[in-house]
């Protein structure tokens, strides 16, 4: 197992470094530092000496890969890449264009895109899982297909909507939670109710049918027929022997989202005021604090692939099968 774990590692760092390369050249050679600089001072004329400016307090101006003009180790160390990719290896963050620690804000924020992500996850997996229980026990009746038909309707509909509505009724018309805003400590849980209820109900119609289709096909293999001919009950064999079996597609969905945990979601935490990951990746996009949005794309994609290493870990826990190829 702890071979497996290294060599699914090792596969990783390649894929890393690609990301790093393609995430520094689209910032930096496609939009150049003065281009950056023009945007970020955001005046119609811009002097060169304010665009130097911008570029020396911030390091951009070094060469982008190789600086001629040092020797030694200095040359690859004193550019534009080293100071803003290779450092990332480390997350080591740095400062934003604005001023401010990459590396603290990260830590400060995530703790409230935690605190929605968390709930929405573990209560959307039982809501979906036992509606998609109950519609393939009904499979080929009518509340089997309106059970479909309604699923279709909710993918259908905008996350905005639920966002707007829940908004719109619960709060404006109910007075039963704050509109958005947050607070710290326990008087968080106000502001955090409505967020969770929305991200449930948005994510209902789609978990449900891709839970229904994965039970659906499990129901049709050999040993559920050898399950009800020793003469089990539906219930037993659903819960017991196609929910275990089930497992593994489960595990596929559940690892793969858990670094959309840890980054937030860009539209809720905005549209809610939540001071998380996301509404702070689009704060940075607003501002052009490229820096920011340079770290937090290379921090999800660190986070995308723990998840997928997490999911070929938990194949060897579930199916022995993997285990004994891995």
């Amino acid at each position: 197992m702890f071979a497996y774990i290294i060599r699914r590692v090792l596969y990783a760092i390649p894929i890393l470094i690609g990301v790093n390369i393609i995430t520094f050249v689209l910032f930096f050679v496609v939009n150049s530092p003065d281009d950056m600089a023009r945007l970020h001072l955001g005046d119609k004329y811009v002097t060169p000496e304010a665009i130097v400016k911008w570029k020396t307090e911030r390091g951009y101006e070094k060469p982008l890969f190789w600086n001629s003009d040092k020797t030694g180790l200095e040359k690859f160390s004193d550019t534009i890449f080293f100071d803003n990719s290779v450092k990332l290896f480390a997350f080591n963050f740095g400062q934003s264009d604005s001023g401010r620690d990459i590396g603290y804000d990260i830590q400060q924020r995530m703790w409230p895109s935690l605190a929605i992500a968390v709930p929405v996850m573990l209560l959307g997996l039982l809501i979906n899982i036992s509606f998609a229980l109950l519609v393939a026990f009904f499979r080929a009746t009518y509340i089997d297909i309106w059970g479909v038909v309604i699923c279709v309707i909710m993918m259908s509909i905008s996350g905005l909507f639920y966002i707007i509505g829940g908004q719109f009724v619960i709060s404006k018309l109910l007075h039963l939670v704050p509109i958005s805003g947050y607070d710290t400590g326990l008087e968080a849980i106000k502001f955090l109710i409505l967020p969770v209820i929305v991200g449930v109900i948005g994510g209902i119609g789609s978990g449900t049918r891709w839970y229904r289709t994965i039970f659906l096909e499990e129901i049709n293999k050999d040993y559920v027929r050898t399950a009800r001919a020793k003469g089990l009950t539906e219930l037993t064999v659903h819960y017991r022997h196609v929910l275990q079996n089930a497992l593994i597609p489960i595990l596929t969905g559940v690892v793969v989202v858990l670094p959309l945990l840890f980054m937030g979601s860009l539209i809720t935490e905005s549209f809610f005021s939540i001071p998380g990951l996301g509404s702070y990746t689009i704060d940075a996009i607003n501002r052009q604090d490229f820096a920011i949005v340079r770290s937090m794309v290379f921090l999800g994609s660190v986070l995308y692939i723990i998840g997928l290493i997490l999911t070929d870990i938990s194949y060897t826990l579930v199916d022995p099968r993997v285990r004994l190829e891995s």
